[in-house]
């Protein structure tokens, strides 16, 4: 059993779009196919990753660094003691070798790339789907059939207006949505108030509508937000200061009644371990939004998700970042509060299976081997086919 080939690409995720602190207009993110010598259905078994959208692609890291290291491998040791399937975890060893401590930032979204692919790999190889795989091997075997799911929308846009926010809302409560998102802090406070009250003239109760400010402000801009969104009822109030500042943000769950949320640029265990211990953040109703594809691939993520139970954060109280397939199955297989989507944005990559269905807010689970990425047919057929050349 070996790795015979690793293929790397950079994407685009061109837009007009825009949140409270950067434009999509050249963004990228990296897509990798794992080809292995292990056949199922008399085909060579493919393990496909890609990065998160609000990051760039990370060609370099993976081709200099990241890629030869696993091909000049030797091939036993990248496979678990039974010789019946890769091993993440020294899949993992083998891609941080030589690379020093801490300084977890860009390197952690190619690792995290490759990391998706391998565990793709590793479900197709067991013929399951991955949130079963994930149930296995770290939640008892437990899963959830169900997972409550929420579209990121609501960016700013030149084009939109009002009228077109509100538009957009009212296409994923038609579309089966409960709760949706929309962004803020990219505005004057009272053009954003007006933009939360248009849009809650569709969400209906504010338990129906997050708002996301994407870390533009600083804590006394926060402050002044919080009290200003008191009366709205929120899901919760999301980045709304730098990720690092857990001091801030202690200061600003110490004053704001509303639910937080926080964690997608955070791209370690240690880094999440340390928004656990000293951000102040309240495990009874803030929200953790690490993001799986960035914070070194589902190993890490899996990793933040036990750590926080040592330190008394419910799995429940978890909702992944990225709006991914990947999201969904360790929402699924680890029993958390819910994954994001971008239906709309962020395409081919955003979203779900082209089969998937929403109803009541809930999302249902694939039933194809590995992620199931085969099931979006515009992302396998455009992007990742032909990067395997299959």
């Amino acid at each position: 059993m070996k790795i015979i080939d690793i293929r790397e690409t950079s994407a685009p995720l061109g837009s007009t779009m825009r949140n409270a602190f950067i434009d999509f207009s050249k963004m990228t993110l990296s897509v990798v196919a794992v080809l292995t010598d292990v056949v199922r259905d008399g085909k060579p078994v493919v393990g496909f990753g890609f990065t998160s959208n609000g990051r760039y692609a990370q060609g370099g890291v993976l081709r200099e660094r990241l890629i030869p290291r696993l091909l000049e491998a030797e091939p036993e040791s990248l496979v678990d003691d039974t010789g019946g399937n890769f091993d993440p975890a020294h899949v993992r060893a083998c891609l941080m070798k030589n690379e020093k401590p801490g300084g977890h930032g860009e390197r952690a979204f190619a690792v995290g790339a490759l990391d998706a692919a391998i565990w793709d790999a590793v479900a197709k190889i067991e013929e399951k789907p991955l949130y079963r795989v994930v149930a296995e091997r770290f939640n008892n075997g437990d899963f959830d059939t169900q997972v409550p799911v929420y579209p990121g929308g609501g960016y700013y846009d030149p084009d939109k207006g009002l009228a077109g926010l509100k538009a957009e809302m009212q296409g994923y409560r038609d579309a089966g949505y409960t709760l949706m998102k929309m962004k803020i802090g990219g505005a004057p406070l009272d053009e954003d108030l007006a933009r939360i009250e248009a849009a809650l003239e569709v969400a209906g109760g504010g338990e129906n509508l997050a708002v996301d400010a994407n870390a533009a402000l600083d804590l006394d801009g926060a402050l002044k937000y919080a009290g200003a969104m008191a009366g709205y009822g929120l899901a919760w109030f999301e980045e709304p200061i730098d990720p690092l500042d857990y001091e801030a943000h202690a200061d600003l769950a110490a004053a704001a009644k509303m639910p937080l949320a926080t964690g997608e640029n955070l791209f370690s265990l240690i880094d999440a371990v340390n928004l656990m211990r000293h951000g102040g953040l309240r495990r009874d109703r803030d929200w953790l939004q690490f993001d799986p594809s960035l914070c070194y691939g589902p190993s890490e993520f899996i990793a933040i998700v036990k750590a926080g139970q040592e330190l008394g954060w419910r799995p429940e109280r978890h909702g992944p970042h990225g709006g991914q397939q990947l999201g969904l199955h360790l929402a699924a297989g680890l029993q958390l509060g819910g994954t994001e989507t971008y239906p709309l944005v962020f395409q081919p990559f955003g979203g779900f299976g082209d089969d998937a269905v929403i109803e009541g807010g809930l999302v249902g689970l694939p039933e194809a081997p590995g992620l199931g990425v085969e099931t979006k047919s515009e992302l396998y057929n455009t992007v990742l086919k032909p990067l395997a050349n299959l």
